[in-house]
């Protein structure tokens, strides 16, 4: 088997696939890339034991179709040390020796046998849908922040896509702080739903450009594949019945506070150096149209406090927050202006942009600490 790519996208392509590896796996075959040549295509596929992923490029002077896989991470290093120019891959298929050749030298090293590697999941009967690849990567980006990491809560370890007819609703919580994105643009007449984990939804996010149009989605209940550019992705769902999100969304928070954005979170990063490194707790005192924060951490003897104007006329309360917590949210709300509703210091907060995109709508709340 002999072929020819371009290095620089062969480092682009690998690498997009590296990331559905296992830095260590129970199954030693699955520390390897499937390199697999049909024609004048190659397939580049990487897996776990609950993903695998294939992104596909052209090749030149291709002789006769095989498969090998390779150690992935020798490969990586390889193409990030010849990315700038063109290789030529010779693999002798009896022997699995590889030989890679680039301007000035070659490399020889042996490839694996690739016959128990795993294939893409075959599915039956499955629901397809199509959805615009930008408008999926902007509600993944609004929700992937808030997943759960906490294994005691499995069911919480991804993103829920609760499909409706009209709209597609986006949710995640770590407890700590909800997320719920709607879209009314991916409305398909469908009415399902099912859990994405993290590791695929961080996958997808990586590697859905401007540039791609749709995003082909087959899917049944226990998982499905994701076809967008050259890369298709295939992951299983998380099993179990995510909670009533709606229930935990307040829906009569009496007093609203309007800041500008910019200037809130450029505070929030600087009080964000001196809080406590095991609490992250920042205390805010609200007054008419202005906040006073403050926070400490007495391990190290550090402190800071700033006023910043907003606009509010509520009640007179002292909050406390995570303030990781909150720089995450406004990472992701795209609107000059935030708008936090509020009814009292033990209850959760409501962040939202002032001014919602046409056809969605973005709702995320942040449970307070206590403030000793």
């Amino acid at each position: 088997m002999k072929f020819n790519v371009d290095g620089k996208l062969f480092q682009q392509q690998i690498s997009a696939v590296s990331k559905v590896i296992n830095s260590k796996n129970v199954v030693a075959l699955l520390d390897n890339f499937l390199l697999r040549v049909e024609g004048d295509r190659l397939s580049i596929t990487g897996a776990d034991q609950e993903n695998v992923m294939t992104a596909y490029m052209n090749v030149s002077n291709s002789e006769m179709d095989g498969e090998i896989a390779i150690s992935a991470k020798r490969l990586l290093e390889v193409a990030k040390e010849v990315s700038n120019q063109p290789l030529s891959f010779e693999v002798n298929d009896s022997t699995k020796e590889i030989e890679i050749k680039f301007l000035n030298g070659h490399f020889n090293f042996m490839g694996v046998e690739s016959r128990d590697y795993p294939e893409r999941r075959k599915f039956e009967n499955p629901q397809v849908i199509m959805l615009p690849a930008e408008s999926v990567r902007q509600a993944l980006e609004s929700t992937a922040f808030a997943v759960c990491a906490d294994s005691v809560r499995p069911v919480m370890a991804g993103v829920y896509w609760d499909i409706h007819p009209e709209d597609i609703t986006f949710v995640s919580s770590d407890t700590h702080k909800l997320v719920r994105y709607v879209d009314k643009h991916l409305g398909r007449g469908l009415e399902t739903s099912f859990i994405l984990p993290a590791k695929p939804i961080n996958v997808l996010k990586s590697i859905i450009t401007q540039e791609d149009g749709d995003i082909k989605i087959e899917f049944d209940d226990k998982g499905a594949t994701f076809e967008v550019g050259d890369y298709v992705l295939t992951s299983l769902f998380i099993n179990g019945n995510y909670p009533n999100y709606d229930r935990v969304i307040p829906q009569a928070n009496p007093f609203e506070l309007t800041i500008d954005r910019a200037s809130f979170l450029g505070a929030l990063r600087r009080m964000s150096i001196f809080s406590s490194k095991s609490t992250s707790l920042i205390v805010m005192e609200l007054g008419i149209n202005e906040i006073y924060m403050h926070c400490q951490d007495l391990d190290y003897g550090t402190q800071a406090e700033e006023r910043i104007t907003c606009s509010y006329e509520g009640n007179s309360m002292v909050l406390g927050f995570n303030v990781q917590f909150m720089i995450e949210i406004l990472n992701v709300i795209d609107d000059e202006t935030v708008v936090i509703q509020l009814s009292d210091p033990a209850r959760p907060a409501l962040f939202t942009p002032l001014q919602q995109k046409e056809g969605t709508s973005l709702h995320i709340i942040q449970m307070p600490m206590q403030v000793f």
